[in-house]
């Protein structure tokens, strides 16, 4: 009996030990090799045209010591260049945190004070948690306990669109599977819940403050400073601009949604304004301080939030990978219908980024976005590790399977040989 519980131990024993291998080894990349055996940016580019492939509309911009290095455009039909809009969904949250954060800077906002202290128009419904705990702070970096869940779709007509009090109630666009109410259903601060309904509370809580719209505040005292002429939260404006067509994964076009949650899902920009916006946090940024100083910028990307021991987000900013210097990757992607995926990363020390902006593609611009991430730094970035956590499982179970047949195997000789 002592012989079959030891071979039971061991069997079960080993099956924890492959799996904790196979974790560590996809979270460190082992076996992996970089898109670009060379670190020039025209090596990454070069390697990346053919992953690129699959994309309606793409657009991509390299940064290297704070200045532009390289840059690669394609497109289905109409041509597409630096200063082609483009929606990009939730990438819109880090500028939106920008704009926060400007009104903190100027002490019209305190990070850690309760969110009904600026709210008028609309207040979060009562539940059996305290609503003193949602801070500005927590709305920044998902929380504050909300369960929303959003995720946004988006409305096709604009007779369509919510208020933004009437979004915060009950979101008619939530994405499929979110809740859309935006409520506290957990203690604040308790952990990590991603709410895109807190950006749209957000939203609210600037032109309370400000008393301007949301779209008309960013312009004057985020995007205007920054340089970035080609970007903004009006949907009429960026359709008589030079507008990236959207299309669908079947190659299709499909007119653009319009958003109640601007600051959550409906920022238009190019990738020259977004390289602009990376290079304004690079060490040799002309102006280092516009809009925010540096150590704003350092606070934001703070660990606030974190995920089975690693730390995900910051103050408006992922976390994707620490950058070998005491800091982190940082930046925010985006993903939505019909087929819009985008993503920015940048070493806050070297002034190193990538911008992808793209319509069409199969999460194209974050994979190449966290592909960056590991030809700089040779680590997996949060992004990527969770793009392949299906082939690790597959890993773990076959490995197990293997361990579980070998430790059956032996039992049954043990019985024989009984």
């Amino acid at each position: 009996m002592k012989r079959f519980l030891l071979i039971a131990a061991a069997t079960l024993a080993g099956a924890i030990v492959w799996c904790g291998l196979v974790f560590f080894g996809f979270s460190e990349g082992w076996g992996r090799k970089p898109i670009a055996a060379s670190p020039e940016p025209e090596a990454f580019i070069s390697a990346a045209r053919s992953q690129a492939a699959d994309a309606g509309n793409l657009a991509m911009v390299l940064v290297e010591d704070g200045a532009v290095a390289g840059d690669y455009y394609t497109s289905a039909e109409a041509p597409v260049g630096p200063r082609t809009l483009f929606q990009v969904a939730s990438l819109s949250k880090w500028l939106t945190a920008w704009g926060v954060m400007n009104l903190v800077e100027d002490g019209r906002i305190d990070l850690d004070a309760p969110v009904a202290t600026y709210l008028t128009r609309w207040r979060l419904p009562d539940g059996p948690f305290d609503e003193d705990g949602v801070t500005v702070r927590r709305l920044l970096s998902h929380t504050a306990g909300l369960g929303d869940g959003l995720g946004y779709g988006g409305f096709t007509s604009p007779d369509e669109v919510q208020s933004l009090e009437e979004s915060l109630t009950q979101a008619r666009d939530a994405s499929p599977g979110a809740d859309g109410a935006v409520r506290v259903t957990a203690e604040p601060g308790s952990g990590w819940n991603y709410s895109g309904g807190g950006y749209t509370l957000l939203q609210l809580i600037v032109e309370e403050v400000t008393g301007q719209t949301f779209t008309d505040y960013m312009q004057a005292e985020v995007f205007r400073p920054l340089g970035m002429d080609d970007t903004t939260f009006d949907f009429d404006e960026a359709s008589r601009r030079d507008l990236a067509q959207s299309f669908t994964l079947a190659g299709e076009t499909e007119p653009l949604r319009r958003y109640t949650a601007l600051g959550a899902a409906s920022l238009f920009t190019s990738a020259g304004d977004m390289a602009r916006f990376v290079i304004a946090q690079a060490p040799t940024a002309p102006e280092p301080d516009a809009v925010l100083s540096a150590q704003t910028r350092a606070a934001m990307r703070e660990p606030h939030a974190a995920q089975l021991g690693v730390d995900i987000w910051g103050l408006g900013a992922m976390l994707y990978a620490p950058n070998g210097r005491g800091d982190f990757i940082i930046g925010h992607d985006g993903n939505n219908e019909p087929a819009i995926n985008t993503a920015v990363r940048l070493d806050p020390a070297t002034g190193d980024g990538i911008v992808v902006l793209e319509t069409g593609g199969d999460l194209t611009a974050s994979r190449l976005a966290s592909e960056w991430v590991y030809w700089k730094t040779g680590n997996v970035d949060s992004v990527m590790f969770i793009m392949r956590a299906k082939a690790m499982i597959i890993w773990m179970l076959a490995g197990g399977a293997v361990i579980l047949l070998t430790g059956l195997v032996a039992g049954w000789r043990l019985r024989r040989r009984k």
